[in-house]
């Protein structure tokens, strides 16, 4: 999935982390509430302004960027 029209990196908004279409939400927030066991309609129902796209997005994120940490230790 390319995730790069989905999640927004913005130097002023929560400190320059990277969050969901520009908004207030961030990818630690998903990844954290899944973690915790929340599902994916649990997630889009706390928060109706996310999309199935966004949570799949997120995911994605997540797991490019550990290839990318991995890269760069290997």
């Amino acid at each position: 999935m390319d995730y790069r029209g989905i999640i927004t990196i913005e130097p002023g908004k929560r400190s320059g982390k990277p969050c969901i279409r520009g908004l207030r939400i961030t990818v630690y927030d998903v990844l954290s509430y899944l973690a915790a066991g929340m599902t994916h309609q649990q997630i889009l129902a706390d928060f109706p302004y996310l999309t199935e796209q966004d949570i799949l997005a997120c995911l994605a994120y997540a797991a490019d960027r550990e290839r990318r940490l991995e890269l760069l230790v290997a």
